[in-house]
């Protein structure tokens, strides 16, 4: 059994349903580009990133949750207006953010296993 629960969403109304469903919790975010019917995401840095935040979900904090939540299609995200930018104040996907707190890694960042595993294991 795992010491965190991971949780899949799709669109902001599922995201906040899920965070609100939890509150209290010490809450991790993952925001990707939407996959297609084989799997495929149409952000090439959310492809990359994927597996470098999956190696390192272990040294998630015992009981926290770990949210994986698609933010849609490609013309949805480019929109300045989209939920997603307006009211989480997201700049790019892939983004790996701790709720309610500053901490936050974008695009690139999530790239680097060891900024991932400082995330997750530091208060």
């Amino acid at each position: 059994m795992s010491l965190y629960e991971e949780v899949k969403v799709h669109g902001y109304a599922e995201f906040c349903k899920a965070v609100s469903d939890r509150k209290g919790k010490d809450i991790f975010a993952y925001f990707s580009g939407d996959k297609d019917a084989d799997g495929n995401s149409w952000c090439p840095d959310c492809v990359k990133a994927e597996p470098i935040v999956r190696g390192e979900i272990s040294h998630l904090p015992e009981g926290s949750v770990f949210i994986y939540c698609q933010v849609g299609q490609r013309d949805y995200w480019k929109n300045p207006n989209n939920d997603f930018k307006k009211t989480l104040k997201l700049s790019g996907v892939p983004t790996l953010l701790r709720y309610g707190t500053p901490q936050k890694l974008v695009e690139e960042e999530c790239f680097k296993a060891n900024l991932v595993r400082m995330m997750f294991t530091e208060d």
